[in-house]
């Protein structure tokens, strides 16, 4: 499971579902920005037979297609939650800090990897 989570794109989708609610394919790979179709089509597919997303089909024409999170997917959305929370008090504390976020913090205190 662990290694569907972590597949590149995979956690922007299912952000962009959880946050927005059920959307069509093409309002998604919108709010993807950059995502290919058959990226964002292999995706859907594998977290839809994973139990994460569902898939649900109305026979119109054109046909509609929405994607929307399931029971299993709500369970992890607090994880996201939790994630986003870290991830923008990490990038505040960045910006509050003055560096380059990734900056070794002995530099900052002229230790022996210090530049002068």
């Amino acid at each position: 499971m662990l290694e569907l989570l972590t597949r590149p794109w995979t956690m922007h989708i299912l952000w962009s579902l959880s946050t927005n609610g059920p959307m069509r394919f093409g309002v998604l790979k919108k709010n993807v920005a950059g995502i290919s179709s058959r990226v964002m089509t292999e995706r859907l597919r594998t977290l839809e037979e994973n139990g994460f997303v569902f898939r649900n089909y109305e026979p119109t024409i054109p046909p509609a297609v929405t994607y929307g999170i399931t029971e299993k997917m709500k369970d992890i959305e607090k994880v996201l939650g939790q994630l986003e929370s870290l991830a923008r008090k990490w990038g505040a504390e960045g910006m509050n800090a003055g560096h380059a976020p990734g900056a070794s913090a002995h530099g900052a205190r002229g230790g022996a990897g210090a530049h002068v």
